[in-house]
């Protein structure tokens, strides 16, 4: 008799939907309210968001807290991505992160720096042993920044499992204030075969939505036939915030048979590239917004999509009539919810269109070599999601490849034969890609191996040879030569390279190296004085800065300082 209570109580625990994330485990990160500016898995340029980006009132220097006991068990500190990032392993398994961080406390940041004078290197990767960094709960760790690759001062918080796949924080009980429902910006249609249409349309039709009195949306009734998938643009909005944020759920059916789920609550980085495969990619290239696709397509692995029937693919059969209904959810359950009225009309359709036979053909499952006078291009089976037809020209050093509005889940490579170049103008050659205007060339890493200058890239599109005989630029900002700086906290200076890019830099006082911080939106170096390695009254600085093809610049300057 025990036995079947408990049976029958493990059996209701589960089918009422508990889930095993503890509610209480994990504390707020920071002292102020949880406001957004950016929701997890929010779509993003190729990859999904992997945490809670949590405003920090447009300002640096809030105090960061561990969310549960745990230790530290891994730190990097990178010029872009994350910048200053912070990983705390907890005894349950999981693991908090905390990037774009201003600096650490001042234990960690003691063990930092020390790490980093010994390497020479601001830019560095740690992995503390489990005993060496230890934290509490709610034990001060660092302070919020705007390091790395932020578009402003926030902290990038994420929760992940013992896997490292990231999952959404809020399902661990942080409460972000939402009564605010998603809204759907725009509804589209996907003719998927040969004799399918949408309105007549054989390609991507825009769908005319309306918002209802009772706070639904409808679509004009749409006519088509064939097999069709359709899209959605949709955002959310928490209530103290007036920034678009993603999504968290989306459900369709049709004519009331769940049809596909979008589950926006867990994803790993090895798939999250696969957001390219999920998007409508060339109206992303073409209006700078992205489609939601509720088909899954050919390749598309993703793990956030569940196909109920047919991969979410309609099946519209002639004289038929529908309903496709869309439902769009945020984590606090608030719904926005577009049906769809659908009559099934066959349509005689014109003929297909011959093919340019100027088009490259490319299989997607065979590797192919591309070459034409001093350029070769090696693309790996798997590196498009289909087969394609696209555009290889090449013509005085210059490389048409397509347009960049296929995406490519791997990174072709690119190879230029400079022979044909006199030896003093081989050294500062290099690839770049040209914008999309031709207005700018942009340096893509080149490694050049005897007369090969090589690249690789995952974008479609122009590349051509570039030269950069210019020195990177150095500017001294909050001192000059020769002058009296005991005030002074920091020392800065500014580096530029307008062409290739800067490299690399080193700085020494008095001969011995270092720390400079390099913060490459404002191109500012900054030398803290409290690291009080090397200072004397009189002082020589010498720091030398080099771009992507090896020219350098050298700066040396004297200062005084008591």
């Amino acid at each position: 008799m025990k036995i079947l209570i408990f049976s029958l109580f493990f059996f209701i625990f589960f089918c009422n939907g508990q889930t095993p994330y503890a509610k209480a485990y994990f504390s707020n990160p920071l002292d102020i309210n949880l406001i957004l500016s950016g929701s997890f898995a929010e779509l993003r340029t190729n990859h999904f968001h992997s945490g809670l980006d949590i405003k920090t009132q447009g300002k640096e220097g809030f105090e960061t807290f561990a969310s549960a006991e745990g230790y530290v068990s891994r730190i990097k500190i990178s010029r872009n991505g994350y910048g200053k990032a912070l990983y705390i392993k907890h005894p349950n398994g999981y693991t908090t992160v905390y990037a774009h961080l201003q600096k650490f406390s001042p234990t960690i940041e003691s063990y930092v720096k020390k790490k980093q004078y010994e390497r020479e290197t601001f830019e560095i990767e740690l992995f503390p042993k489990a005993g060496t960094l230890k934290v509490l709960n709610k034990q001060l760790i660092a302070f919020t920044g705007n390091t790395g690759g932020s578009g402003g001062p926030h902290l990038h918080f994420e929760i992940r499992d013992q896997q490292e796949r990231p999952l959404n924080p809020l399902m661990f009980g942080f409460d972000i204030k939402d009564t605010t429902p998603p809204v759907i910006y725009g509804l589209f249609g996907y003719p998927l075969s040969e004799k399918s249409h949408i309105g007549g349309d054989i390609k991507r039709v825009k769908i005319k939505i309306v918002k209802q009195e009772n706070g639904t949306f409808k679509s004009e009734p749409i006519n088509a036939y064939g097999k069709i998938g359709l899209g959605i643009i949709s955002t959310d909005r928490q209530d103290l915030a007036s920034n678009k944020n993603g999504v968290n759920n989306i459900q369709t059916f049709y004519n009331g048979q769940k049809s596909l789920e979008v589950n926006l609550n867990q994803f790993s980085f090895d798939e999250t590239k696969h957001l390219n495969r999920y998007i409508d990619y060339e109206f992303l290239y073409d209006n700078n917004k992205r489609i939601q696709k509720l088909f899954i397509e050919k390749n598309n692995p993703l793990s956030i999509l569940k196909a109920f029937t047919n991969r979410g693919v309609l099946e519209i059969e002639n004289d038929s009539t529908s309903i496709y209904q869309i439902i769009v959810s945020d984590f606090k359950g608030n719904q926005s919810e577009l049906n769809i009225p659908i009559k099934g009309v066959y349509k005689q359709l014109p003929g297909l269109i011959n093919k340019n036979t100027k088009l490259q053909h490319i299989s997607a499952t065979e590797e192919t070599l591309l070459q034409k006078d001093n350029v070769s291009v090696r693309i790996l089976k798997n590196t498009f999601y289909e087969d394609v037809d696209i555009q290889f020209e090449v013509s005085n050093d210059t490389l048409k490849l397509h347009t960049a509005l296929i995406p490519l889940q791997k990174s072709m490579t690119i190879d230029f034969d400079i022979s044909q170049y006199k030896d003093v103008d081989k050294t500062n050659l290099f690839i770049g890609s040209v914008s999309r205007y031709g207005k700018k060339l942009h340096y893509a890493p080149t490694k050049k191996q005897g007369n090969t200058l090589t690249t690789r890239t995952k974008y479609l599109g122009i590349y051509t040879l570039g030269t950069d005989n210019e020195n990177p630029k150095i500017k001294t900002i909050n001192f000059k030569n020769k002058s009296w700086i005991s005030n002074h906290r920091f020392l800065k200076v500014k580096i530029s390279d307008s062409i290739s890019g800067i490299k690399n830099y080193r700085a020494s006082i008095n001969k011995r190296w270092i720390l400079m911080e390099y913060d490459t939106k404002t191109k500012l170096l900054t030398y803290d004085f409290e690291d009080h390695s090397t200072i004397e009254i009189e002082n020589n600085l010498k720091i030398i800065v080099t771009d992507n093809v090896g020219n350098s610049s050298t700066l040396e300057t004297v200062f005084y300082r008591k």
